[in-house]
This record gives C-alpha cells, structure tokens and sequence, in this order.
C-alpha cells in the first residue's frame, strides 16, 4: 500500500498502465498480421477460395443493397436531430431481418448451399466462441486506439450514438431488456450475414481481398451513421473480415460481434464499475 502512494505523485502507476496497454496493442497488432500473413500464403486452390462463387445476379443484389444503405447514411446525415425510440429499434430490426430473409431465399433459389458457404459446418459452436473470443481480446487494443484518436481530433465531449443514448436512458428493464435482446442475438447474426458474408463475399469475389475488406469495413462504419465512432467501426469490422477470411466460417464473425456488443452493454448498464 505504502508503495502505491509513494509511486502514484511520480506518475509511476500511470507509465505502467500506458506501457501494459502498448504491449497490448503490439500484441494484438501482431496476431492480426499472422492473421493476414497466413490468409496470402493460401494457393489459389484451396477451399476457401473455390466455394465463394457469388456471380452476376449477386453482385447487382449487393451494389442495389450498397446504395441503398449510403441512401439511408446521406438522409441520416440531412436529418441528424431524428430522435430514435423504441418504435424505431423495433422497425429498424424488423427491417433487417427481413432484408437477411430476403437475400437467404433469393441465394437458395440460386442454388447456394448456405451452410456450407458460410461455413456453418465448418467448426464448432464451443470452437467459435473460444476462436472470437481470443480475437475479439486481441481486437480491443486496436479498437480503443482508433478511439484515442479521434476522440483527441474530435474532442472528448462527442456525442454517443442514438441507440447508446437510448439504451442509457431507458428505466424499464423490459425496454433494455428488448435493447439487449436486439444488439446481442438479432443484431449481430444479421449484420455478419449482410456484411461479411454477403457484401464481403461480393466484394472479394470481383475486387480481392483487400479491397473487399477496405471497402466492406467502410461500408460497415458508415452505416453507424456516427461520426465519432467511424474509426473504431472500421477497425472493428476489418478484424470481423479478417476472422471471417480466415477461419472460414462466419460464426466467428458473429460471436466476436455478440461478444462486443455484451461488453458495451454491460459498460453502459454498471457505468460506475467501469468509468475509465
């Protein structure tokens, strides 16, 4: 305890902290670029790349999906004193989950094997869960210092996102309870077949891999419709894209989503516990 005290005036506690979340970040960063390494080091041969044949008709259902999510970010930013509620959370995952149906039906009347094509087959559910988590640890180092910058370019009185607002506000537990319900189960299984599956799988099938992740990690972080946390966004769905590429399979994807959105909740709802 004395120690402590001795060492919290020279600042000591705080270059610990600083140093612990450096080698964080390098470690987190260097897992990523294995990542990437061993994903460039597959020959063109290799399953992965011979079961994502998204063609024609596909690449028109995404570009017509692409610009109608810009649609909505272009009229999101003309209208941002739109107040979202309740009937808005609801609507909006009604929307979405229609829109996945959507897009399922018209790949199975394709011929698409959607299992197999999104590897749900391919690895465990116990396996997903230990493979995003493991990611998902990895991930936040670089996350938090994409919001580092920004907050000290924007300044750290931004405004959060609607849906945080929402959530923080809400005083009826079957009202954050719906919110939860939303951003950990429905949420994340949807905008991992949207986004990575679908979009990505386009994406790469006519631009490669590195376009199709820049472009797909833009995308994702634009359709958040806010500004402050475009940068974090972004890294956060490239490291969605990556783990998806990777493993093969987009459960991954989902439980590093499921996995993110549960820690923002859980942050939001005990905020005394976790005020730094």
């Amino acid at each position: 305890m004395w120690f402590d005290t001795l060492l919290m005036p020279l600042g000591v506690t705080d270059v610990f902290a600083n140093l612990f979340f450096a080698f964080f970040l390098l470690g987190g960063a260097c897992l990523y670029l294995a990542l990437i390494w061993q994903i460039r080091a597959r020959p063109p041969t290799s399953p992965l790349e011979t079961t994502r044949t998204f063609g024609v008709p596909e690449a028109t259902l995404a570009a017509a999906l692409t610009f109608f999510l810009l649609f909505g970010v272009l009229a999101s930013i003309s209208h941002p004193a739109l107040e979202v509620g309740n009937r808005v959370v609801v609507e909006n995952l009604l929307f979405v989950v229609g829109l996945v149906l959507v897009i399922g039906a018209f790949l199975r009347l394709r011929g698409f094997d959607l299992s197999a094509l999104a590897g749900f087959s391919k690895i465990s559910f116990v396996r997903a869960l230990s493979m995003g988590t493991v990611l998902l640890l990895a991930a936040y180092p670089m996350i938090a210092f994409a919001d580092a910058i920004t907050q000290r370019l924007l300044g750290s009185g931004t405004v959060r996102q609607n849906i945080v607002e929402l959530f923080s506000g809400l005083g009826r537990i079957e009202q954050r309870i719906m919110i939860i319900v939303f951003a950990v189960a429905i949420a994340p299984v949807a905008e991992e077949f949207l986004f990575r599956f679908f979009l990505y799988g386009v994406l790469r099938r006519y631009f490669g891999r590195f376009l199709g992740l820049i472009t797909n990690a833009l995308l994702f972080a634009a359709v958040h419709t806010h500004l402050p946390s475009f940068a974090p966004l972004f890294v956060l769905g490239s490291c969605f894209t990556l783990a998806y590429e990777w493993s093969g399979s987009i459960l991954v994807s989902m439980t590093m989503h499921a996995l993110f959105n549960s820690v923002s909740l859980t942050m939001l709802a005990f905020p005394d516990l976790f005020a730094q």
